[in-house]
C-alpha cells in the first residue's frame, strides 16, 4: 500500500521521473502476495521465496532511500516533498522487513548446515569403502 501511494505522489509531482521504482515494487510485492497466498511458494520448490523477498526488501530499501533524497532536495512541491517523506518510511519499513527475512533465512541456512555434516559423513563412508 505504501508503495502504491508514493507512486501516486510521484505521478502528481514535479519528480514524474521517479514514478518507475515504486511501481515495480508495488508490483513485486504485489505477486509476492499472491504467491504465497495461492500456496505458488509451496509448488515452485526450486525457487528459495524467502531469499528472494530477502533481496526485494534490499533493493527496495536502498532505491527508495535514494529517490526520497532527491525527491526532496531538488523538487520543491508538495507532492515530491510527500513522495520523499513517504519514501522515507518505506525505507524504515523494508529495513525492517529485511532484518525479520534475514533472521528466518539464518535459521533456514543453520537447519541446512546441520544437515549437511550427517549427509557428508555418509558420503565420505562410501567412498572409504569404495577404495579400500
Amino acid at each position: 500500500v505504501l508503495s502504491f501511494i508514493i507512486f501516486i505522489c510521484y505521478i502528481a509531482s514535479l519528480a514524474a521521473s521517479f514514478m518507475m521504482a515504486p511501481l515495480l515494487e508495488f508490483l513485486l510485492a504485489l505477486f509476492l502476495f499472491f504467491a504465497y497466498a495461492s500456496k505458488l511458494n509451496e509448488k515452485f520448490k526450486g525457487l528459495y521465496w524467502p531469499l528472494t523477498d530477502f533481496l526485494r526488501c534490499v533493493t527496495a530499501a536502498i532505491i527508495y532511500f535514494a529517490i526520497s533524497i532527491a525527491a526532496v532536495s531538488k523538487y520543491n512541491d508538495g507532492a515530491s516533498k510527500a513522495a520523499g517523506v513517504f519514501g522515507f518510511i518505506a525505507t524504515i519499513v523494508y529495513a525492517i522487513d529485511f532484518y525479520i527475512t534475514f533472521n528466518d533465512l539464518v535459521t533456514f541456512l543453520k537447519q541446512g548446515s546441520s544437515d549437511s555434516p550427517e549427509g557428508r559423513k555418509s558420503e565420505d563412508e562410501n567412498s572409504d569403502s569404495d577404495s579400500d
